[in-house]
């Protein structure tokens, strides 16, 4: 007869490698979900982008001029075409004279409207900043202290700040126009306007800060000649503690 013992043994060594299949499985899991998700998230919003732009040119364009007319199918995208196309001849016809004569003089209309006139400046102030090509922001990443002294947030720096700004600021000393995010959100954040000398810039660029901030400080960024490295928060806890 199998004594008490060797029975209680055998259960263990079941419970063994049942835990560790189980384990294998899991992990098996995250690293599929760390392949697939991005990969389906990006495809969909791509497609959801595409279905959003095609809803509102596609009603626009005659019906003689849309694919389902002769081959019965609504094409996806066709309206992403359009609105290219078109936004393309509209900036050829704003470099010649009579398209800036138009524009100048439907801005000048726009200006007569007090609500219109604020949206429609707001907007094209912030579109020319992101879409000028000869403009430096984002381009670099930095170090704040923030929330106080002592402790250091990932930011980008935006531009120098001139102006009233730099005025109204206290000293002489040149101050930079820097944009802390939020985590996992990068979208959103503080506009902060440090002094230079309390501002440090990073070698990485700013997608590399992106993906630290969106991680929330799981992938940490490589140093020089070294790969990420994906942080493992069990190993913090593993870490020994300093003597106090």
């Amino acid at each position: 007869m199998v004594s008490k013992k060797n029975r209680k043994t055998r259960k263990q060594r079941r419970d063994v490698r049942r835990a560790s299949f189980f384990a294998t499985l899991r992990a098996n899991f995250l690293t599929g979900m760390v392949v697939v998700a991005p990969v389906f998230l990006t495809a969909y919003l791509i497609w959801w982008f595409v279905g959003l732009v095609d809803s509102w040119v596609l009603p626009l364009v005659p019906e003689v001029y849309q694919p389902e007319t002769y081959i019965g199918v609504n094409v996806k995208g066709y309206g992403v075409v359009i609105f290219l196309i078109f936004t393309v001849m509209i900036g050829a016809m704003a470099k010649g004279f009579i398209g800036r004569a138009l524009l100048g003089r439907a801005e000048r209309l726009v200006d007569r409207m007090p609500v219109v006139r604020s949206i429609y400046n707001g907007l094209k102030q912030i579109l020319e900043t992101v879409l000028s090509q000869s403009n430096n922001s984002f381009e670099r990443a930095c170090l704040v202290e923030y929330p106080r002294h002592g402790l250091w947030a990932v930011a980008f720096v935006a531009t120098e700040t001139t102006g009233e700004l730099l005025e109204a600021l206290p000293g002489e000393q040149p101050y930079l126009s820097v944009f802390l995010p939020t985590t996992p959100n990068p979208t959103s954040g503080f506009l902060l306007f440090v002094p230079r000398k309390d501002v440090i810039l990073l070698d990485m660029d700013v997608e590399t800060a992106a993906k630290l901030v969106i991680s929330a400080g799981l992938v940490s960024p490589p140093g020089s000649g070294e790969q990420p490295v994906l942080v493992n928060p069990d190993s913090l806890a593993k870490a020994p503690q300093p003597e106090d």
